[in-house]
């Protein structure tokens, strides 16, 4: 009895060590992509990307059309593929369904979509999304949307970028990623609506959505420092969602995480943001936001005022998240409705 006992101890204690170098050799996996997420390959994005000549990215005009073809062309030079059924990386967006607040059609538009196949699960999805729209011209003054959501536009490329090196490094994902650029946020969260009704990849083996939506500045709650994140509805439909994200923050950015916007909000920002499609069908989402500042929906959002240093911690953040997200063994539970 005695050798059986002893013998079960030393499976488990195996057991315990295989799984403690197996994450460590994730943390250092990690911690070496994290680094190909620089200031200034996100500094050279952004100041394409918020440039007069993309118009101020209104759904559907010839600046939005620039950008896009700027996100494609990024991701052709990285070598990371379409997703499926999406033609030259495009899932087109009918007329149909841009229906803007007031009743009026949009000039059809597109949501780009980048994927990197996962090595052992590849039917679970993860989506990292961000809208690249904004609101154009007004009055003949161009609205740049450096903030909105130019921030979160560059840090999709960034992170598809650190995800493709570890790929060719023989380090992929387990899952897939969906690396989602939706439009017509800004007139009712439009694109992210068609996608979630109309999904490239069936619904039901979406993971979760990171929704990364304005994280280049500060707001007036965080005006002594920019070393904050709005953490806005991770723990809604499942606490392992929550967990990983205080993790992943505790090991790799330590950052203060501020979840005042997660209930009881009565500015509504969980319902406000593109994640918010994927959450209406039960798939856990998180969205990472810097809060508004005096130049939101303005002219005066250029990419000037970004905090390049904020912007690069808050975009390795939200890879971190993905990367435990794709990596995990288990898929992430649903624990709430």
């Amino acid at each position: 009895m005695k050798k059986i006992t002893l013998f079960i101890s030393s499976l488990l204690a195996i057991s315990c060590a295989n799984t403690k170098s197996t994450e460590s050799k994730s943390a250092s996996l990690l911690s070496t992509y994290s680094k190909t997420i620089t200031e200034s390959e996100l500094k050279n994005h952004l100041y394409t990307i918020s440039s007069d000549s993309m118009q101020g990215r209104e759904t559907g005009s010839k600046g939005q059309k620039l950008a896009g073809q700027y996100l494609i062309n990024q991701y052709k030079k990285d070598h990371i593929p379409p997703a499926q059924n999406a033609s030259d990386y495009l899932q087109n967006v009918p007329a149909s369904a841009l229906k803007t607040r007031k009743g009026e059609v949009l000039a059809p538009s597109e949501n780009i979509c980048a994927f990197i196949k996962g090595s052992e699960k590849p039917d679970e999805i993860i989506v990292i999304s961000a809208h690249y729209d904004h609101i154009g011209i007004k009055n003949g003054i161009i609205f740049n949307g450096a903030d909105d959501d130019g921030s979160g536009t560059v840090a999709l490329l960034e992170i598809a970028q650190a995800f493709k090196i570890a790929q060719k490094d023989g380090h992929g994902p387990k899952r897939s990623i969906l690396f989602l650029h939706v439009t017509g946020e800004e007139h009712g969260l439009l694109g992210s609506k068609y996608y979630s009704e109309h999904p490239l990849y069936p619904i039901k083996n979406t993971v979760s959505d990171i929704n990364i939506d304005m994280i280049g500045r500060r707001d007036v709650e965080h005006a002594k420092s920019n070393n904050y994140v709005y953490v806005i509805g991770a723990e809604r439909l499942s606490n392992d969602l929550l967990n990983i994200v205080i993790a992943a923050n505790e090991k790799n950015t330590q950052m203060d995480l501020d979840f005042r916007y997660t209930a009881n909000d009565p500015n509504h920002y969980y319902e406000r943001s593109d994640h918010y499609n994927f959450a209406k069908f039960g798939i856990p989402s998180v969205f990472f936001f810097n809060g508004v500042h005096a130049d939101y929906h303005r002219s005066t959002d250029t990419v000037e005022k970004i905090e390049f240093d904020a912007l690069t911690k808050r975009t390795k953040l939200a890879f971190a998240v993905a990367w435990e997200l794709a990596n995990r063994e288990n898929r992430i539970t649903i624990d709430k409705k």
